[in-house]
């Protein structure tokens, strides 16, 4: 199961930073959409598009995986080098 916790800083309050904790990173080839939902910037309709895409591409190339790297997933409309930067800390990618 994918979760993630995060602690808000509030430094400007009281002084105190924080860290961001993964327990386990998500491999967007084949993650659900709701797994994918839950990163950063993503949302339900980018999740949606990145699994569309994931299945369109099995269609068409069964010896492959549509994302080998972060870089990949901005071939999916709406995903752009800003997106996949925040989110590639929370991603894994199995290259068989």
């Amino acid at each position: 199961m994918f979760s993630i916790y995060f602690v808000i800083s509030i430094f400007a309050i009281s002084g105190k930073s924080c860290e961001i904790g993964l327990d386990d990173k998500i491999n967007p080839n084949d993650a659900p959409a709701a797994s994918l939902a839950r990163l950063p910037n993503i949302g339900f309709v980018r999740a949606a598009a990145i699994v569309a895409y994931r299945e369109n591409f099995n269609e068409k190339n069964s010896e492959s995986q549509p994302f080998q790297n972060c870089n990949d997933l901005q071939k999916v409309r709406g995903i752009g080098p800003k997106t996949v930067q925040n989110i590639s800390q929370w991603l894994k990618f199995d290259n068989n």
